[in-house]
């Protein structure tokens, strides 16, 4: 399995709607493995083929939830219908997002508090299951990912504004940069030595 460099708001891949996956072979299976080690190494919920460079319908998850579903896992093809979100100003502390494409940051987002996702896995076989809460988050945000959104394009404007504000003073917003998990600094603090003992 390999681990690859993941791509940083700005990489064309991430901003382009992804094509269908048309054959279930042997270089699919391969690449949903290295989605899972990439998505390890990254400390990452979730990883959608775009985050790195590969325009397929494809995310995996490493979350565990109330649902019933294997905590981790893939969908290709997927489809995820999910309910509108609450009314109102999201909870700073309860409801802020982050994405491995926009590393060290989070931002407040209400989602769906329950999504129905379908699509096949890695043998073609169908797959089906409802997710909730922090799980359906979850699978609202890479389903983004491969529609070609990233979660700063749904902020209320706001959260948006600070987006847009970091992301220019990180440089971002260009093609071609990307980080590597396990090299250098985690951008979400992962590796940083915990101050409780």
């Amino acid at each position: 399995m390999t681990i690859h460099p993941i791509t940083i708001c700005g990489e064309p891949v991430l901003h382009t709607r992804a094509e269908p996956v048309t054959e279930y072979d042997e270089s699919l299976r391969t690449l949903i493995d290295d989605m899972y080690a990439t998505q390890e190494a990254a400390h990452g919920v979730g990883l959608a083929a775009p985050q790195i460079g590969v325009g397929l319908r494809i995310f995996s998850w490493s979350m565990a939830n109330d649902d019933g579903v294997p905590s981790l896992g893939h969908v290709i093809n997927p489809f995820v219908k999910a309910i509108k979100p609450a009314v109102g100003e999201p909870d700073r502390d309860h409801e802020s997002e982050g994405c491995l494409s926009v590393p060290g940051y989070s931002f407040p987002l209400r989602r769906g508090e329950r999504a129905e996702v379908t699509g096949y896995d890695r043998d073609g076989h169908e797959v089906a299951f409802t997710a909730t809460g922090w799980f359906a988050r979850c699978m609202q945000h890479e389903y983004d990912h491969l529609n070609g959104f990233l979660y700063l394009d749904r902020l209320n404007e706001r959260w948006k504004k600070k987006a847009k504000k970091a992301v220019r003073a990180e440089g971002w917003g260009v093609a071609g940069l990307t980080w590597v998990p396990g090299e250098g600094p985690d951008p979400f603090g992962h590796d940083e030595p915990d101050d409780e003992e």
